[in-house]
């Protein structure tokens, strides 16, 4: 019998190949949202999956992760977690891990990928869905002709887009990557974030130079994506409101590769 995540994405444990990885960064950048590094066994992924994590707060419990950075034989390893509303794994990760918690890392699984022969790509990522994205891109950088790449990262606001200086960046480095920032409202919520504030650069997009609409708007606007490969990762209503724009947009299916969470 197979057994699926429950509804907020959080596996019973089962037997699996697994490996260990020891927490060296704890990053808290928004109210809901870290960034965790680690460092431990090299994990036999390919970019763009996810991976199984079992944490040492809650050992009974699985919770599928994508890591954001492409395999490394060091064993370095790096995640994005936003807390889940009912996912009280997930709460934890962001709220208690700690340098030097361990982690079991198992069960290496997905289908986002861009062939060698790409020549386009267009990647849609919501929130932390950016994570194995990231990855991908790292790993394209890699090879002797990455192809064309249209970044759209999306939030619902521009303090939502947490990797928004780490992007601006790379997009200044790799002449084949365009960034586009897409915000539902360019105006931040009236409430104080201090996590937010307390990591808060001036690096990063000017609000005027962000779209504004949800990601499913705005690449729906593109009009068909015909020569492309087009990957899609975020939220699972996310994910299928961005789909269902761009197939109706006259993108062709079997073009698009998805992940939701």
């Amino acid at each position: 019998m197979t057994i699926g995540p429950d509804q907020t994405g959080e596996f019973p444990v089962h037997a699996a190949s697994e490996w260990t990885a020891t927490v060296v960064g704890h990053h808290r950048v928004r109210h809901d949202l870290a960034v965790i590094r680690l460092i431990g066994e090299y994990v036999p992924f390919t970019a763009g999956q996810s991976v199984e994590v079992i944490v040492p707060q809650h050992p009974g419990l699985r919770r599928r992760l994508s890591p954001a950075l492409p395999p490394s034989l060091d064993g370095k390893l790096e995640f994005h977690v936003r807390t889940v509303p009912g996912g009280w794994c997930s709460g934890t990760m962001v709220a208690d891990t700690r340098p030097g918690d361990q982690w079991r890392i198992a069960a290496p699984d997905g289908w986002l990928s861009v062939e060698p022969e790409a020549t386009d790509v267009v990647m849609i990522a919501g929130g932390t869905g950016l994570a194995p994205l990231r990855s991908l891109l790292l790993d394209l950088s890699r090879r002797p002709q990455p192809p064309r790449t249209h970044l759209f990262v999306g939030g619902r606001s521009p303090r939502d887009l947490y990797a928004s200086d780490m992007l601006y960046l790379l997009a200044g480095e790799l002449p084949w990557l365009t960034v586009i920032p897409v915000v539902e409202s360019a105006y931040d919520p009236a409430w104080v974030d201090e996590w937010y504030e307390s990591c808060r650069v001036d690096i990063g997009f000017d609000v005027n130079e962000m779209l504004e609409g949800t990601l499913a708007d705005v690449v729906g606007d593109m009009g068909p994506l015909l020569h492309h490969r087009v990957l899609v990762c975020g939220s699972r209503a996310m994910v299928q409101a961005t789909v269902e724009s761009l197939v109706a947009g006259g993108t062709p299916p079997g073009a698009i590769r998805y992940e939701g969470a």
